[in-house]
């Protein structure tokens, strides 16, 4: 399988939990930023209002391009995320 090259202001999502920072498998963050030749983004990630919950840098291990074609939106409340 081909892995899909992620730009700038794409979508990702986080391939395993992340309860320090309280982000959880599946989370979408937008790519603000790609390090070197992709092995490292910094990606924000929103609330539904677009406040900035956290900017995390992270491994392309870490992440998976969002294919919207295949996405069905879930409701995560934050105050249980951790």
């Amino acid at each position: 399988m081909t892995k899909t090259m992620i730009q700038e202001l794409d979508l990702v999502a986080l391939v395993a939990d992340r309860p320090t920072i309280g982000l959880r498998r599946g989370d979408v963050g937008t790519v603000v930023h790609i390090y070197g030749s992709g092995q490292r983004y910094e990606v924000e990630f929103m609330n539904a209002n677009g406040q900035t919950i956290s900017v995390e840098t992270l491994t392309a291990d870490e992440v998976r391009a969002v294919d919207l074609g295949r996405v069905i939106l879930h409701y995560s409340d934050m105050a249980n995320a951790a």
